[in-house]
């Protein structure tokens, strides 16, 4: 059986927010364990939180965070789209 990678609550990730900004990101919730497709192993959705992208955005605690980055797909479900946005990948 071939081993699948699966992110965990509190890992690391790369993500591209609806606006196509990159940003670093943490895993704050899973959903699921990922399924077979065609030979391709899809990972689960996750939730993020990130730092915002907007300077602006300061409150006391510093930069403020962003949490609506939900239910996101893994980069590879991406495949066929027009413009590949709102996903997250592996660091």
């Amino acid at each position: 059986m071939t081993e699948h990678r699966i992110p965990k609550v509190g890992e690391a990730v790369k993500a591209v927010t609806a606006d196509y900004s990159e940003v670093d990101a943490l895993v704050t919730a899973v959903h699921g364990e990922g399924y077979e497709r065609g030979g391709d192993f899809i990972p689960p959705l996750v939730n993020l939180v990130y730092v915002s992208t907007d300077e602006s955005k300061r409150d006391s605690y510093g930069r403020q965070v962003q949490r609506e980055m939900t239910s996101v797909n893994h980069k590879i479900n991406t495949q066929g789209m027009p413009k590949a946005g709102y996903y997250y990948d592996f660091m």
